[in-house]
Parts: structure tokens; C-alpha cells; sequence
């Protein structure tokens, strides 16, 4: 048998703040939608943005680390797997399709300030599930401190 991929990585920015509930069984999801953005030239030479929205949903250990680091504007690096649920609307009748990313992995882009996460940290369902928040130490002090200027670039 053949075997198949379905990985999706995002780099992108939450469009509202995500929202949270609770299964059954006492699981953490988490459901929040994320924007990312290409930009190309049309016909006339013009740059023109098209955005496109993504529905992300977060289980466990990751849904809890979305509830206490991100909110609308904050920058992510996602991978995940792309699934299709499908279900009856109960007013109408017809079947209804949503197409979402399960996260697998999350890293927090967003700076201090900046969408109201810490920056930095970074969390995968494989393997452990304790999360890594990467600290800010005197290694960020080097990176703020060191300016680069049109004379240090060689082209």
C-alpha cells in the first residue's frame, strides 16, 4: 500500500481571540481561525494581497497553551494536518462541512506586546507534552543591540 502525507505548516496571525470549551470526557479544545497572506503582482505591475483564513483547532495540553498566550494579532508557526468533518444542521437538514487544521505543533512568534504573547515559545504534541517556553535572555540583548546598515550588506 501507498503510503500518504498530510502535514500543513502556517505562518500566519490570529484573526480573533480563540475560543474555548470542553468535551465530554473533560478534554481542552481550543478553536481559533488564522490569517495568512500572499501577495503577488497582477497584470498592470500592481501588488495585491490575497488573504487567506484558516480554522484551527487545538486539543489537550496545546488548547491550554492557546487559552494563556494567544489572542487576535498574534504571530504563530503552526503544523498540523488538514481534516474535513462533515454534520446534519439540525434546523435544515443538510449536510454541513467544515474543514479545519488539528494542530500538532505551536511556536509563538509574536514579541512582547505584540498579540499577547511572550515570544519565542514553542510547543509539539509529539512526544512530550511539556512546554517549552524558550527564555529571553542575555542572547536577546545581543540581537536588539547589534544594528545592521546598508554597509554591511555585500550585494
Amino acid at each position: 500500500m501507498a503510503r500518504s502525507v498530510n502535514k500543513i505548516i502556517l505562518l500566519g496571525n490570529v484573526g480573533k481571540d480563540p475560543e474555548f470549551r470542553a468535551t465530554a470526557g473533560g478534554t481542552t479544545v481550543a478553536n481559533f481561525s488564522l490569517a495568512t497572506t500572499d501577495r503577488t503582482k497582477d497584470q498592470t505591475g500592481n501588488w495585491t494581497d490575497r488573504t487567506e483564513w484558516h480554522n484551527l483547532v487545538a486539543f489537550q495540553r496545546t488548547a491550554e497553551i492557546v487559552r494563556d498566550y494567544v489572542k487576535k494579532g498574534s504571530k504563530l508557526y503552526i503544523e498540523g494536518k488538514i481534516q474535513t468533518r462533515s454534520w446534519d444542521d439540525k434546523t435544515s437538514g443538510e449536510k454541513k462541512y467544515r474543514t479545519e487544521v488539528l494542530v500538532n505543533e505551536l511556536v509563538l512568534l509574536s514579541g512582547k506586546g505584540e498579540g499577547g504573547s511572550e515570544g519565542g515559545g514553542g510547543y509539539s504534541r509529539s512526544g512530550s507534552s511539556s512546554y517549552d517556553q524558550r527564555s529571553s535572555g542575555p542572547s536577546d540583548d545581543l540581537v536588539n543591540s547589534t544594528e545592521i546598515t546598508d554597509d554591511d550588506i555585500p550585494f
